[in-house]
Order: structure tokens, then sequence, then C-alpha cells
């Protein structure tokens, strides 16, 4: 490269953008001292913490269910012990009624458009047959409205320590396919049924609205309470069930030979295929031939619990590696046809993976045993098990089995407001997952260093919708950006450029340590991350997760004191959008030496243009801002100064 010397005049002109816009940057607006998304309460700090007297309500559950594979039906009944340790009396009780999505008369149907789409819903002869409902022995009357249940008790149930038995006996038709949550999946040697939102729960009684009692339309997903869980579902003797939780009665279920091989798995790092697909079409591979199995399983401090059953199951198992040393199986449950080194072979890979990862960076997994299911549900997740699609292969597979079990973080232990706060789940989990893909098999399926500036385009594309939407609420072709990708990305940059991972790795796992089997709200996480990393983030918050507005920061222009780079330079930055962040600037002179300055966002806080010096000795070929492209910003062609007649 040749070059060129010019004289001083000539460098106080540039090249580039140089097209002149007027900046719609507000710093009373980003920087609003009024904007308090908490105040401090008895049941929750002011610093993001439970308050000393937080409460919380506890919902146990016993379910015994029949599964009818020629009528394609579940009916049983479920007994709910129901814990009421608020300070109010309750007079009548509020329970959810998923299943009545699928009805052709719910409001879900209604609103559903011509062109469906993945939580659409078309009709079916779906919903609750309620056939009875009785508290404390006794049968009591009872309202269905939509998809919820309201008991209205002749005796309220006393504050703080009182306790009502709610007993529910129940049917349904399981749909073919439930909004991606539920359904059936026809294999070539029988159907996978893939269970969930399958007994009647209860309805959250929190500190902030009491009953939370939004509908369920299916998008928005699910809020429940903790409690323990014993539930026996029988099946076809033909079938395997896998479940939340652990199986307490294996003898009856598994045959002789299928509880060696278990055995050796839950001690082998390695995949161990406990029913091989050349098992599933002989009979010997069952304990009985004919009849029926009731599988059982308890599965303690969970807010939900799932299963999958079906005689095409193909299961594999290999163990997870835990900090404490604790024991947990990685376990799946596919159809033959879906097997493969590059399918459904390497699930357990994928779980056991998954789940060491985020043990040793987060919190440690809880369930006794993770199981993938293969199925039609793209992708879906429950306490220790998910179900994710049978066609999925090598880094899809990976990927959606990766985010599902990512949920077991992000709301089975920390259980926020699906119905409401859909990033509390989806976004936490989509940021998780960059980092696990980067780490698993050392770097398998590690994705490109993202271009933040071509990013920029998508997360501040026309017609996007603020995070803080409820999903029923955001546009369908949005939700994946603003529920998933754009707080996803916001919490990278959070660590990554505005906090460093050091601090946001503290805070994060404070969050998750406060919150763990309680309900954050939105404004609990964002103090919480406050107060642990030391950093006033309202800006933050209110400009990446209730507002669209974009992120554009330019080089405004470069002027050598006394006309003499060897003064020093003058360089002028501008913020032209609503967003602001940090700046990162470098500065390249003609030797090739180069500075790069770093600028906290309180800049900002002067307005919309900021003046710097810089040491200059000889003169400056290009000025840039956010040269690594490691922030959101969508307009590049104001990024980078150059003197205007530089030549290369």
């Amino acid at each position: 490269m040749n070059k060129i010397v010019l004289s001083a005049a000539l460098l106080l002109s540039s090249i580039g953008l140089q097209a002149q816009q007027k900046s719609t940057y507000n710093q009373y607006d980003l920087f609003h001292p009024l904007f308090n998304y908490t105040l401090s309460t008895p049941s929750r700090s002011g610093t993001g913490a439970p308050g000393s007297a937080y409460w919380q309500n506890q919902a146990d559950y016993k379910i015994s269910v029949n599964l009818d594979d020629e009528k394609n039906t579940l009916e049983g009944e479920v007994e709910i012990t129901y814990k009421n340790a608020s300070p109010d009396k309750l007079n009548f009780l509020w329970l959810q009624l998923d299943q009545n999505q699928f009805s052709d008369k719910s409001r879900a149907t209604a609103a559903t458009t011509i062109t469906g789409g993945r939580f659409g819903n078309t009709g079916t002869n779906g919903g609750y047959d309620i056939k009875s409902v009785s508290i404390d022995g006794k049968t009591v009357d009872f309202l269905v409205s939509d998809t919820r249940l309201q008991i209205k008790l002749s005796t309220p149930i006393l504050e703080r320590t009182g306790i009502a038995k709610i007993k529910i006996n129940y049917s349904y038709n399981i749909p073919k396919y439930g909004s991606d949550r539920t359904g059936m999946h026809d294999a070539q040697q029988g159907t996978v049924y893939e269970i969930a939102q399958w007994y009647p729960r209860m309805c959250v009684y929190d500190d902030i609205e009491g009953w939370n009692v939004l509908p369920y339309m299916g998008a928005g997903e699910f809020y429940l309470e903790y409690g323990n869980f014993e539930y026996a579902v029988t099946v076809p003797a033909s079938h395997i069930v896998v479940g939340s939780g652990e199986l307490i009665n294996p003898t009856e279920c598994w045959t002789a030979e299928q509880q060696k091989r278990l055995a050796q798995a839950a001690n082998s790092d390695k995949t161990v295929v406990v029913r091989s697909a050349e098992e599933v079409k002989d009979a010997a591979s069952r304990p009985k031939t004919e009849g029926k199995i009731t599988w059982k399983f308890r599965c303690n401090m969970a807010r939900d619990v799932a299963f999958a059953s079906s005689k095409a199951f193909v299961i594999d198992a290999a163990r997870i590696n835990l900090p404490s040393g604790k024991k947990s199986l990685a376990m799946s449950a596919y159809p033959a046809e879906s097997g493969s080194d590059k399918g459904w072979g390497r699930s357990t890979e994928y779980v056991k993976g998954a789940i060491e990862y985020y043990s040793k960076w987060l919190y440690e997994y809880t369930y006794p045993v993770a199981t993938n299911v293969a199925g039609s549900i793209s992708g879906m997740e429950y306490p220790g098990i998910v179900f994710c699609g049978s066609t999925s292969r090598t880094s899809g597979l990976w990927g959606v089995t990766d985010h599902e079990f990512g949920h077991n973080w992000f709301p089975m232990i920390v259980g926020s407001n699906e119905r409401k706060f859909a990033w509390m789940d989806e976004g936490f989990n989509t940021f998780i997952n960059f980092y696990s893909t980067d780490n698993f098999n050392n770097g398998e399926y590690k994705e490109s260093k993202m271009d933040m500036h071509q990013l920029a385009r998508q997360l501040f594309r026309e017609g996007a919708e603020p995070i803080m939407t409820i999903p029923d609420v955001i546009q369908s072709n949005n939700l994946g950006y603003e529920a998933y990708y754009k707080p996803g990305i916001g919490l990278r940059l959070l660590r990554e450029q505005i906090l460093g991972p050091e601090r946001f790795d503290y805070a994060l796992r404070e969050y998750i340590k406060r919150w763990a089997f309680k309900h954050p709200t939105p404004f609990d996480f964002f103090k919480t991350i406050e107060d642990a990393a030391g950093e006033d983030l309202g800006w933050f918050w209110k400009g990446w997760f209730y507002e669209t507005w974009k992120l554009d920061q330019a080089v405004k222009e470069v002027q050598y004191i006394d006309q003499d780079p060897k003064n020093g330079a003058i360089v002028t930055i501008e913020n032209l959008d609503k967003l602001a962040m940090p700046v990162t600037v470098d500065c390249e002179m003609i030797g090739g030496e180069k500075l790069r300055i770093n600028l906290p966002v309180e800049i900002w806080q002067r307005g919309s243009t900021w003046s710097f010096k810089v040491n200059t000795t000889l003169p400056l070929k290009s000025v840039s801002i956010d040269p690594d492209h490691v922030l959101p910003d969508f307009n590049s062609r104001n990024n980078i100064w150059r003197p205007l007649n530089y030549r290369k």
C-alpha cells in the first residue's frame, strides 16, 4: 500500500456517509428518572429479591388416568391438595382447563385466523368432559368459562394455613395436533402420544394480581404453582411410557434385561441402548404380551408434569454428570425410523451435553431424568421431559433439544408468568443457547460470529413490536423476534458489551438463586441484575424492552487542533436515533498505528453529540465507531470517517 501525505486542510473533510441526518435522540426520554419499575413491598424487595413477607401458594397433585389407544381418549381423576399461604381468605378457586382450547366453541377457535398457524386452532372435537368436582369429599357446583373452571366455596379457605382437597373426574379426546404442545404422531410401528396439559391445573394466586386467569389462546404458555406430583398412567402392555420425574415401579414396567441396561446407562458417559429398533417388533421386549400396565411416577418440586406413550419407542440413555455428584439420567424415546447417527441416535448425547453445561454455568439440574421424545410436536418443554420433531437431524436436532431443555431453567426452575411475559422464558433460553451451542462437542455446531449491524435490520425492522407485549397480542410473524431473538440478543449485549461476563454471570446466578421455584416479575429480574451487578440500567430496560427504538451511532466530524495532527484531533460522534449504547471508537493514523477509545453510555446523558480528544502524532486515515460490529447499529454507512482525498 502506498502512503500519500495530505495537507491538513484536506484532512478536515471526510467521505462516506456525509449526508447529514437530523438526530431524533432525546436524553430526557431515555434517561427518564421516573422510569421506576418496582417499589419495595413486604413481599417483594426493592432490590429485586423476594421480600421478608414473600408468600406462595402450593398445589400437590395425585393423578390416575387411562389412555385408550383405540378411541384416542384420556380418562381419569386428579386430586389436588391446595395450600393457601397468602394473607387472604379465598372465597373461590380458579383452575386451568387448557384442553378446552381444542373445542370448536373455544375463544381460541374463534380467534384463529383463516391461515391458522403454529398456535392456531381450526376446531376439534376436543375439550374436557368434567364429570364431577368435589372439595373435601363433598360434591360442589362449578362454572366452566372457556379454559377456566371456577369453584365457589361455601366456606372460605383460611389465610396462611388453609388447605382444600379438590377431586375432579374428567376425560377428553386427545387432539391430533394441539397447538404444538400436545398430540399424536403416526410412526411406522404405532402411534406416539405426546401428552401435556392433560389434567385440570390450579391457576396461580399471587401478590401481584391475585388470581391469574388469562384464557389459554395458544401462543402464550403457562403460569403454574409449584408442588409435588404422583401420577399413574395405565396403557396397553405393548406401550412404553416416559414422563416427568422418577419411575417408581420399574420392575413392573421394564423387562429384567432392560432394567440391567438402564443400570448400565446410569454409570455410562456413552449412550446405552435400552430397547433397540429390532426389539420394537419383538413382544418379548415387554414384560407382558397382553392386557395393560400402569406406570407410576413421582416428580417433586415441579410446576407441571407431562408424559409420552407408544409401542413404537426405541429407548436409549446415558449418565448426566452433575456438579454436586448427584445422579441424573439422559434418555431418548423415538420411533425406529427417526434413529441414525445423524438423527435421533445422537439425541441422548445432545441431552447430556446441554444439561451438563447449564448445570455448571447456571444452576444444577433438579430432576432425576431428562427425556427427549420424538413425535409431531416440533419443540415443547415440560419438567424433565421435552417433545421435539421426529424428523430433526444433526444441528437442527441439537438446536431444538438444547433449546427445549434450556427451559428446565427458565421457566421450570425460575417460574415466570409465560402467559404474559414470553421473553422471560423464550428470550432467556435463546440467550443461553448461544453459549451452549458454542460449547457443545468442541464447537461442532458453533455458528459464525454475529455481525450485529446486519442483525439490526431484523431487530429494528418495520412493524416490530415491543418485547413487553403479551404473546397473544404480538403478531404471529413477530413472535419469534420479540419473544425469542430480540430479548436473547439484548441479554447478550448486556453480558458482553455493557456489564462484562463476570458481572453479568454473577448477577444472573443471583437472580436464579433468589427466584428458584418462585414467581418473579420482569421488574424483579431488572432490579436483581442492577443490585448484583451494581449498575443503573433503567435506560437499557426502557430502550430495549419497552420501546422499539433503533440504534444509530455515527462519526460526525474530525478537526485537528490548530490544524496540526501533532497537536491532537477532536473527534465528534453522534447518537442519531432514540436508543443509546456505550461507544468504542478506533482511530487509525496514516502510519498504521491504531488507538481505541471506549466511552460509557453516560456520554449520551449530555445530548446527541459528544466530542473527545485523540492524541494523534500523524494524520488520521480513518475513524470508526463500533468497528467490530458488536452493537446493533442499523445504519453502518455513517460509522466511518475518512479524509476526503485519501487514496490507497
